[in-house]
């Protein structure tokens, strides 16, 4: 639980371990995406790092590296498969990025800092608290710059991209655009600005505990 709680703040793994920064940077444009990038990736956390933990104590030490990479490039393929399936639009929408989370750093790290030495339950509650601290960040990031760059913050429902479920914004700000936001060098500064303040929050906490 301690890790669960971690992978949000303390341990996020976007803004304090900067690991999966790729897709996050290159998806934080939209809520939908974010969100769509952000369940992709806890599923196969909490899948990789149960089988994981299950087969941890029969496989060699001198091949776990490419046993884990097998096993997450299995998962990754079947996570793909039913995205594209049932929800095409946010498969066109992810593209790459969803084929490439089996290079994310976050999954082959957890599976070998915490999977392989740890019992199944624990090992699926440090892959949701991982997962969640990765969309809360990629969610984080993509309202920020999609603020920003248009004054508006939309969801819309990922079955039916035509159907608008949630819009926020400033409709005074009618014609209102920084598309700098919405391009990758928005994305280094409000990914640099959201880092810098997740730095602060964990430097007051040590100062508090000492």
């Amino acid at each position: 639980m301690k890790n669960f709680k971690n992978g949000f703040i303390k341990e996020n793994p976007v803004f304090c371990l900067y690991l999966g920064m790729c897709s996050t940077l290159a998806l934080s444009t939209n809520l939908n995406n974010a969100l769509g990038m952000g369940l992709c990736v806890t599923i196969v956390l909490i899948f990789s790092n149960l089988i994981i933990s299950l087969i941890r104590n029969i496989t060699p030490d001198e091949i776990r590296i490419p046993v884990y990479i097998v096993v997450i490039a299995t998962l990754v393929s079947v996570v793909e498969l039913l995205v594209h399936a049932y929800i095409p639009a946010l498969f066109d929408a992810l593209g790459a990025f969803l084929s490439l989370i089996v290079v994310n750093c976050i999954i082959l790290g957890r599976a070998e800092a915490f999977a392989k030495k740890n019992p199944p339950l624990a090992s699926i509650i440090d892959g949701l608290g991982m997962g969640l601290g990765y969309t809360f960040a990629i969610v984080i990031l993509s309202v920020i710059r999609e603020f920003l760059s248009t004054a508006w913050v939309s969801f819309y429902n990922p079955f039916d991209m035509s159907q608008l479920i949630i819009r926020i914004g400033m409709p005074q700000l009618e014609n209102y655009t920084i598309s700098l936001f919405s391009s990758s060098v928005g994305a280094f500064l409000t990914f640099a600005v959201v880092a810098a303040l997740f730095a602060l929050i964990n430097q007051k906490a040590k100062e508090g505990k000492k």
